[in-house]
């Protein structure tokens, strides 16, 4: 009878514990759903998006809530998710554009094409030039957030004061401008080139999409098989880009400035380059730091012949879901984003880092208007995008970073001379390819 019993009390204390774990659980699944969102914006920008998160997290109070995490550099926050080996480490992650195909091919994301038919989310609500970037055959993969492009800054003082009138479209119409704004100091060395560019592999890559060229094959990775190799040795276009860096060094037309955009920047901002190449996202900066000293006019990022009939595409980043397999988490990401993207976030967002306001009904709110009449040169950026077409989206390819940095090693050996236009894009192509083979061999 006492085994019995206790039995019997046994049994009724794991009911009520399973009750009380039972009931804990059920008031934990009641409470705000934890995400945390892995972003690389510094500065103002992680300023900005500091305020957004805060904003979310207010209107969604008791209901979400995000903890944002700075990561470092897209390459720092890149690394920790390949190492992380799809243990999902974040719910929402903002990557940059070339990291694309290998989140697609990762498996570890959830594209937010699933919810935008779930939620019936009119699409037409994203800038369409913008979301084609991160659409293969039908499917939006990632939530484009910081779009750029890139653009052709100029000193318009210097431009006034030397005659000029008309803003240069194409390398033609540079070296003819930059004769005219070079100037000479009285031991005849350059006081200020009339153009200075840095060695930015994204350059490249817009520049075979203003020829209306592919970077690589299989419909730019965008068709039914992925990319296998690149393009541009085989149509031409990498010679014609490589011939324009080789003309502007040998005749002194504008000086090296190093790979990136840093050294450019400064040198424009200092006045020593009248006319450089930037992202859109760089025009509030730019226009801060120079301040009177001189004004900023903006141009369209230039033809490398005045010919051509390609467009621009989208640079910067987007904000991916990860594929945790929590339905909770993942609906409340899907929340999030879209609060990122609306209108009155996305008018904030571009005021305060010029990066494109990439929902279209932004640029009805008061926000949007009272920047465009500040700074009137964001129009040029948004004019440009409008011009292009989905079919420039520019490529997709799994090496992408590394291929970038492949582009700005032969550049720079151009500028020390070291070899031909010619031998630069064969290098380049050879060096790439080789980096394709390894990678579709380990993962298709």
């Amino acid at each position: 009878m006492k085994r019995t019993l206790s039995l019997f009390l046994v049994v009724l204390l794991l009911a009520g514990s399973a009750f009380a774990a039972g009931k804990t659980e059920a008031v934990k699944a009641e409470g705000p759903v934890e995400l945390t969102f892995w972003h690389a914006m510094g500065g103002v920008n992680g300023e900005a998006i500091a305020h957004m998160v805060d904003q979310f997290n207010k209107q969604y109070e008791g209901k979400i809530h995000v903890t944002y995490e700075f990561q470092g550099t897209y390459d720092d926050e890149f690394a920790k998710i390949q190492a992380s080996g799809g243990n999902y480490p974040c719910d929402v992650m903002q990557v940059y554009d070339i990291g694309t195909r290998y989140l697609i091919d990762s498996g570890w994301t959830l594209p937010v094409q699933k919810y935008i038919d779930k939620d019936k989310y009119d699409i037409s609500q994203i800038e369409p030039n913008i979301a084609a970037y991160y659409t293969v055959e039908g499917t939006l993969h990632s939530m484009p957030f910081n779009s750029s492009t890139p653009l052709l800054y100029y000193n318009k003082t210097a431009f006034d004061e030397a005659g000029i009138k008309k803003v240069p479209t194409s390398f033609e119409e540079i070296y003819e401008v930059a004769a005219k704004l070079k100037q000479y100091n009285p031991d005849g060395s350059v006081k200020r080139y009339g153009f200075g560019m840095g060695n930015y592999g994204w350059f490249f890559e817009q520049w075979i999409g203003k020829q209306g060229l592919h970077y690589v094959n299989n419909n730019n990775g965008r068709g039914d098989a992925y990319a296998t190799a690149v393009d541009f040795d085989r149509n031409g276009g990498g010679v014609k880009i490589m011939r324009v860096w080789d003309k502007v060094l040998k005749e002194d037309i504008a000086p090296y400035l190093n790979r990136g955009n840093n050294d450019a920047k400064a040198a424009f901002i200092a006045g020593n380059i009248a006319i450089t190449l930037e992202s859109t996202a760089a025009l509030k900066s730019l226009l801060l730091n120079v301040g009177d000293k001189f004004e900023i006019g903006v141009g369209y990022f230039p033809k490398i012949d005045k010919n051509d009939v390609g467009g621009v595409s989208v640079g910067g980043g987007s904000l991916w879901m990860m594929n945790t397999g929590d339905t909770r988490r993942e609906d409340a990401s899907w929340e999030f984003l879209k609060f990122m993207i609306s209108p009155d976030m996305q008018a904030y967002w571009n005021m305060m880092t010029g990066y494109f306001p990439i929902t279209v009904k932004a640029a009805e709110t008061d926000v949007f208007k009272q920047n465009i009449a500040k700074y009137p040169q964001f129009q040029v950026a948004i004019d440009q995008l409008h011009s292009s077409a989905p079919q420039y989206a520019g490529a997709l390819l799994s090496v992408f970073s590394e291929s970038r940095k492949i582009v700005e090693d032969y550049t720079e050996r151009l500028a020390n001379r070291e070899g031909t236009p010619e031998s630069a894009v064969e290098g380049m192509a050879r060096d790439i390819n080789r980096a394709i083979t390894n990678y579709n061999l380990v993962n298709y």
